[in-house]
């Protein structure tokens, strides 16, 4: 899979804003369990969460449903944030080598540039590069507001999630 460039992640970040009004947005990540029959000899280390043996594929989405990046293989036993931690996206993000766009401000806003960041739920780590929403007990109106945005700009990876294997397939091949 090509590695996106940086007038790329540019594209991709304005379909986030246009489509969910979420700016500097460079992907939705998350993981999808994938069923497998378990393989001799792995005892526990296949079987997820959801009570079944699986491997999880870890993919960036962008607004259109596409996949940016994946990484397949991981245990299904493993939770997605160390998967991703553990991946050569999570090591190239942290490295700064996808060639992601330099920080800039967000629109209507004076305040300082703000980074481009990639959306995933509440089960990753909130990095420099990685937005989760807010906690949900006692949120003001603002964080509500934005938890709402992150979650319309994730979405677009969490109905990947909800889909059948082989549905995902066409879809990566558009």
């Amino acid at each position: 899979m090509p590695q996106p460039k940086a007038d790329d992640w540019l594209r991709i970040a304005e379909g986030f804003n246009v489509s969910v009004q979420f700016p500097n947005c460079l992907g939705a990540l998350d993981g999808k369990h994938i069923r497998v029959k378990k393989p001799p000899h792995s005892g526990s280390r296949f079987f997820n969460n959801k009570q079944y043996f699986s491997v999880v594929l870890m993919a960036v989405a962008d607004s259109n449903y596409r996949f940016i990046m994946v990484d397949i293989g991981a245990y299904g036993s493993t939770a997605d944030a160390r998967i991703f931690s553990a991946s050569r996206m999570g090591d190239r993000l942290r490295a700064n080598q996808i060639s992601q766009p330099e920080s800039r401000r967000l629109p209507g806003y004076a305040g300082p540039p703000a980074p481009f960041v990639f959306v995933a739920d509440q089960g990753f780590a909130l990095t420099y590069h990685v937005m989760r929403p807010f906690p949900k007990q006692g949120l003001d109106v603002r964080r509500r507001i934005f938890n709402y945005r992150l979650t319309r700009a994730h979405r677009q990876q969490s109905l990947l999630a909800s889909t059948p294997i082989s549905a995902i397939m066409t879809i990566g091949q558009n």
